[in-house]
Protein backbone atom coordinates (compact mmCIF):
# COMPACT_ATOMS: atom_id res chain seq x y z
CA UNK A 1 0.00 0.00 0.00
CA UNK A 2 1.65 3.57 -1.08
CA UNK A 3 0.80 5.18 1.73
CA UNK A 4 1.10 2.49 4.62
CA UNK A 5 2.56 3.41 8.06
CA UNK A 6 5.81 1.66 8.65
CA UNK A 7 6.52 -0.01 11.72
CA UNK A 8 8.98 2.62 12.54
CA UNK A 9 6.57 5.60 12.05
CA UNK A 10 3.87 3.52 14.05
CA UNK A 11 6.46 3.16 17.24
CA UNK A 12 7.37 7.19 17.19
CA UNK A 13 3.81 8.07 17.30
CA UNK A 14 2.72 5.61 20.04
CA UNK A 15 5.47 6.70 22.12
CA UNK A 16 4.77 10.27 21.13
CA UNK A 17 1.02 9.53 22.70
CA UNK A 18 2.30 7.24 25.68
CA UNK A 19 0.07 4.55 24.90
CA UNK A 20 -3.07 6.75 25.45
CA UNK A 21 -5.46 7.61 22.48
CA UNK A 22 -4.80 11.44 21.84
CA UNK A 23 -8.55 11.98 21.77
CA UNK A 24 -10.38 10.16 24.60
CA UNK A 25 -7.17 9.51 27.03
CA UNK A 26 -8.00 5.95 27.39
CA UNK A 27 -4.52 4.14 27.87
CA UNK A 28 -3.31 1.37 25.25
CA UNK A 29 -3.58 -1.37 28.61
CA UNK A 30 -7.26 -0.02 29.42
CA UNK A 31 -8.86 -1.00 26.06
CA UNK A 32 -10.32 -4.43 24.27
CA UNK A 33 -8.87 -3.83 21.13
CA UNK A 34 -5.37 -2.55 20.48
CA UNK A 35 -5.03 1.21 19.62
CA UNK A 36 -4.81 2.53 15.91
CA UNK A 37 -2.98 4.84 14.14
CA UNK A 38 -5.20 8.13 13.03
CA UNK A 39 -4.78 10.09 9.93
CA UNK A 40 -5.59 13.78 11.43
CA UNK A 41 -6.68 15.17 8.27
CA UNK A 42 -7.37 11.86 6.07
CA UNK A 43 -5.79 10.98 3.04
CA UNK A 44 -9.03 11.21 1.66
CA UNK A 45 -8.91 14.99 1.75
CA UNK A 46 -4.94 15.24 1.06
CA UNK A 47 -3.87 14.33 4.86
CA UNK A 48 0.25 12.96 4.39
CA UNK A 49 1.24 9.81 6.35
CA UNK A 50 3.52 11.95 8.24
CA UNK A 51 4.99 11.66 11.68
CA UNK A 52 3.19 15.29 11.85
CA UNK A 53 -0.06 14.35 10.87
CA UNK A 54 -0.74 11.22 12.72
CA UNK A 55 -2.18 10.25 16.24
CA UNK A 56 -2.79 7.40 18.34
CA UNK A 57 -6.40 6.85 18.57
CA UNK A 58 -8.63 3.93 20.54
CA UNK A 59 -10.74 2.12 17.87
CA UNK A 60 -13.96 3.94 19.23
CA UNK A 61 -12.56 7.32 18.39
CA UNK A 62 -10.64 6.23 15.30
CA UNK A 63 -14.20 4.75 13.93
CA UNK A 64 -15.83 7.25 14.84
CA UNK A 65 -13.98 10.28 13.12
CA UNK A 66 -13.36 8.02 10.36
CA UNK A 67 -12.64 10.37 7.64
CA UNK A 68 -14.73 13.41 8.84
CA UNK A 69 -13.15 16.86 9.66
CA UNK A 70 -15.50 18.22 11.40
CA UNK A 71 -19.27 18.64 12.28
CA UNK A 72 -21.93 21.20 13.07
CA UNK A 73 -22.41 22.83 16.34
CA UNK A 74 -26.25 22.08 17.73
CA UNK A 75 -26.60 25.28 18.50
CA UNK A 76 -26.36 26.94 15.62
CA UNK A 77 -25.25 24.70 13.07
CA UNK A 78 -21.46 26.01 12.00
CA UNK A 79 -19.11 23.92 10.93
CA UNK A 80 -16.42 23.29 13.26
CA UNK A 81 -13.82 21.52 12.95
CA UNK A 82 -12.36 18.78 15.44
CA UNK A 83 -9.67 18.79 18.22
CA UNK A 84 -6.58 18.64 16.45
CA UNK A 85 -3.92 16.51 18.69
CA UNK A 86 -0.71 18.57 17.26
CA UNK A 87 -1.90 21.81 16.88
CA UNK A 88 -4.84 21.83 19.91
CA UNK A 89 -4.06 21.55 23.75
CA UNK A 90 -6.74 18.90 25.37
CA UNK A 91 -7.38 21.19 28.32
CA UNK A 92 -8.54 24.18 26.19
CA UNK A 93 -11.02 22.02 24.26
CA UNK A 94 -12.06 19.75 27.51
CA UNK A 95 -12.22 19.51 30.94
CA UNK A 96 -12.76 15.72 33.00
CA UNK A 97 -14.71 16.07 35.75
CA UNK A 98 -14.80 13.65 38.59
CA UNK A 99 -17.41 11.60 37.55
CA UNK A 100 -15.57 10.79 34.66
CA UNK A 101 -17.40 12.79 32.28
CA UNK A 102 -15.47 14.46 29.40
CA UNK A 103 -17.07 18.19 29.74
CA UNK A 104 -16.24 20.48 26.28
CA UNK A 105 -15.20 23.77 27.15
CA UNK A 106 -15.59 25.29 23.07
CA UNK A 107 -17.41 24.52 19.91
CA UNK A 108 -13.87 22.31 19.04
CA UNK A 109 -14.71 20.12 21.80
CA UNK A 110 -18.34 20.02 21.49
CA UNK A 111 -18.60 18.74 18.01
CA UNK A 112 -15.38 16.38 18.99
CA UNK A 113 -16.84 15.48 22.11
CA UNK A 114 -20.46 14.38 20.43
CA UNK A 115 -19.31 13.00 17.17
CA UNK A 116 -16.10 10.73 19.05
CA UNK A 117 -18.85 9.64 21.44
CA UNK A 118 -16.56 10.52 24.68
CA UNK A 119 -19.95 9.99 27.07
CA UNK A 120 -21.71 7.53 25.65
CA UNK A 121 -23.12 5.08 28.68
CA UNK A 122 -20.64 2.33 28.05
CA UNK A 123 -17.63 4.95 27.62
CA UNK A 124 -18.63 6.51 30.56
CA UNK A 125 -19.29 3.28 32.64
CA UNK A 126 -15.69 2.20 31.80
CA UNK A 127 -14.16 5.33 32.87
CA UNK A 128 -16.14 5.41 35.81
CA UNK A 129 -14.95 1.82 36.75
CA UNK A 130 -11.15 2.74 36.08
CA UNK A 131 -11.58 6.20 38.32
CA UNK A 132 -12.88 4.10 41.31
CA UNK A 133 -9.76 1.66 40.38
CA UNK A 134 -7.56 4.59 40.75
CA UNK A 135 -6.49 4.01 37.13
CA UNK A 136 -8.20 6.84 34.94
CA UNK A 137 -6.70 8.97 33.93
CA UNK A 138 -3.61 7.25 33.91
CA UNK A 139 0.09 9.29 34.45
CA UNK A 140 -0.09 9.50 30.87
CA UNK A 141 -3.10 10.33 30.40
CA UNK A 142 -2.32 13.41 32.63
CA UNK A 143 1.06 14.45 30.97
CA UNK A 144 -0.74 14.39 27.69
CA UNK A 145 -3.67 16.73 29.25
CA UNK A 146 -1.04 18.98 30.24
CA UNK A 147 0.80 19.27 27.16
Amino acid sequence: MKDAVSAALRERVRSRAYGVCEYCLIHQRQAWYSHQIDHIISRKHGGRTTFDNLALACGICNNAKGSDLGSLTRRQAVLIRFYHPRNDRWAEHFRLNDDGVIDPITEIGEVTCRIFGFNARERLLERRALLRAGDFPSIEALALMRE
